[in-house]
């Protein structure tokens, strides 16, 4: 029996939620139907397991953090859509580690679901386009991507696990880290004679 008013999408707010709280790797079918007072079994109307679930909260943070960071970037260019950027990222993460952490790790999602989700598809775009105003091109647009990313996640990640112990506030260096990023986006090295490309 399904219970009045349990959807798929309250059952992933809920999980996220909780997520957020405890972990995702601490995250559980039987806490999520603790936490919305249904049996275990209830769930499975609404979402085939422990892993379908984890998709749909990274999707959900997916959306979610695109959405930040569309309204932080809107109007900007160069290093001001940059900082804008990052700094809707980081917000993110620190808002909601749980979700942050499902959009950041490989995992098999419904095919269906990911079709109808606009944020991983509008990430990149938002992503490539921001780029685009260090004219950049192919292939070395994607490799800014790649290192963009490497940036934001390892300084978010590193923060989050107490990796910043040291005297020197974490906002100060990263706000010098969007700095060199910057410098370097703007300066991008050509690749070298002997480079395969």
């Amino acid at each position: 029996m399904v219970r009045a008013g349990l959807t798929a999408e309250r059952v992933t707010l809920a999980a996220a939620e909780l997520a957020d709280e405890v972990g995702l790797d601490h995250l559980t079918m039987s806490a999520v139907a603790r936490r919305l007072g249904v049996k275990d079994a209830s769930l499975y109307a609404h979402v085939r397991g422990l892993e379908d679930l984890r998709g749909r909260i990274a999707l959900l943070g997916a959306d979610e953090k695109t959405i930040r960071i569309a309204e932080a970037t809107a109007g900007r260019a160069g290093k001001d859509a940059l900082v804008a950027y990052a700094d809707a990222w980081r917000t993110y993460a620190h808002d909601h580690p749980g979700r942050y952490t499902a959009t950041q790790i490989p995992m098999e999602i419904d095919p269906e679901l990911l079709a109808r989700a606009p944020g991983p598809r509008r990430a990149i775009e938002l992503t490539y386009s921001m780029l685009r105003a260090y004219a950049l091109t192919e292939p070395d647009l994607t490799d800014a991507v790649r290192l963009m990313r490497s940036t934001l996640h390892g300084f978010v990640s590193l923060e989050a696990a107490g990796g910043f112990a040291h005297a020197r506030p974490a906002q100060e260096s990263w706000v010098r880290c969007l700095d060199a990023l910057h410098s370097l986006l703007k300066h991008w090295p050509a690749p070298d004679e002997g480079d395969p490309r």
